[in-house]
């Protein structure tokens, strides 16, 4: 098919929308936990707080799967910017006015996440259109997409790190909500109509629209009777269980107690970041060419294992930025081969409702890892709770190696409809 210089536009105005939404995520992430710590509170009133904030990824995605479907899926990557935007800002303008008491925090946080992703599950049912009229391979638009992430966490983590460490966490959520009407203003203006849809072999085309609930009972039908997704979706549900853990609780508490505070932190992060962009833009010349289930394994391993080694050792921040840095490159191959290999077994009308629901499921684990990883850090300090994330990490990760279902993984074709 030939490029479509509007749909190139349009894929490139989604990519950078997601990267500038992403940036407020990441944004946030840092500023939260740093000003509960400036009020006073303890690594539990921290983990607390990560659940709060990372619970609503579950509900929003569980529930908004089939809005998404519904209402189209630019409207509802819009709203959800407008609406988390909102929330965010509410944030710093209460601490500077009547004031933000750690219970309000909790219900803003919370409020500010749930759209968060409906509105990434959207941007990403818009890919395969864009991508095949723009002339772009399936697996290298993904690994853009991912991208996308990787480089928002480059420099919101850097952002952040340098906003909280000179003017405090609540000039650092301002910035936050800007980024959110920046994403949704973009979205607006540039990625318009473009109508092109990817079919598997086999979608149907016109589905009869039935009732919210049939449908989500639908997506749930399809989640629990593939087995590849439902192995999919246990083994990033671990794996987030224990990134959040490590990423929203102890390595804040440990760049606050061991490394000087927020801007160490926002150097580790920024390297993951980096790394894992640069990792994702070389996967993407091979993503075609390599074995699915064990370039999966492989560096899912590395991206989790080694690191936590590292903190759990107390090694010395030079050791950690080199063994960060070895698992951003790793982990730059995961989302993309995760990615392509979902939208190539879901089908088209179900798309938004199965991926919210995947997500729901991935992530069902976070909110929980962000209060164990609290608790942990007040009960067996912080050398053995990473040490414990190093283990398990690395033989959770290794599971695809086993066979089974887990070869389905490998390629399927992709029928384009005609328009």
């Amino acid at each position: 098919m030939p490029r479509d210089r509007r749909a190139t536009g349009a894929l490139s105005a989604l990519l950078a929308a997601h990267a500038i939404s992403q940036t407020g995520n990441v944004i946030t992430a840092f500023a939260i936990p740093f000003y509960v710590l400036g009020i006073g509170g303890s690594g539990v009133e921290v983990g607390i707080a990560a659940f709060f904030a990372t619970a609503p990824v579950v509900v929003g995605g569980a529930l908004g799967g089939v809005v998404v479907d519904r209402v189209g899926h630019r409207r509802a990557a819009i709203v959800a910017d407008l609406v988390s935007g909102a929330t965010v800002l509410a944030m710093p303008v209460l601490a500077l006015t009547v004031g933000l008491p750690f219970w309000a925090l909790l219900i803003l946080v919370f409020a500010g996440g749930l759209l968060d992703t409906p509105g990434q599950t959207a941007r990403r049912v818009m890919l395969p259109g864009l991508t095949v009229r723009a002339g772009v391979r399936i697996e290298q638009s993904v690994g853009l997409l991912d991208g996308s992430e990787r480089f928002a966490k480059l420099i919101g983590a850097s952002i952040a790190g340098l906003l909280v460490a000179l003017l405090g966490p609540i000039a650092a959520l301002f910035v936050n909500a800007a980024t959110f009407a920046v994403s949704a203003l973009l979205t607006w203006a540039f990625v318009a109509a473009v109508p092109a849809t990817v079919r598997l072999r086999g979608d149907s085309v016109d589905t009869p629209r039935s009732s919210y609930w049939a449908d989500l009972a639908e997506g749930f039908r399809f989640v629990i009777h593939d087995p590849l997704m439902r192995l999919v979706v246990g083994l990033v549900l671990v794996t987030n269980l224990l990134d959040a853990a490590r990423g929203s609780t102890l390595m804040p508490l440990y760049a606050n107690d061991r490394l000087g505070g927020a801007a160490a932190l926002g150097l580790l992060v920024a390297v993951m970041g980096g790394c894992a962009l640069v990792g994702n833009v070389a996967f993407g010349f091979v993503a075609h060419r390599v074995p699915r289930r064990v370039t999966l394994a492989v560096c899912f391993a590395l991206a989790g294992g080694p690191s936590s080694a590292t903190f759990a050792v107390g090694a010395p921040l030079p050791v950690l930025v080199a063994m960060t840095a070895l698992s951003g490159l790793a982990a730059g191959a995961i989302n993309p081969i995760l990615g392509t290999v979902e939208l190539e077994r879901v089908p088209e009308h179900m798309r938004g409702r199965v991926f919210g629901l995947i997500n729901a499921g991935a992530w069902a684990g976070v909110p929980f890892g962000a209060l164990l990883g609290g608790i942990a850090a007040d009960t067996i300090g912080l050398s053995l709770a990473f040490g414990i994330i190093a283990v398990v990490y690395t033989l959770v990760t290794l599971s695809p190696l086993s066979g089974g279902a887990w070869r389905a993984m490998e390629r399927r074709p992709v029928v384009v409809a005609a328009n």
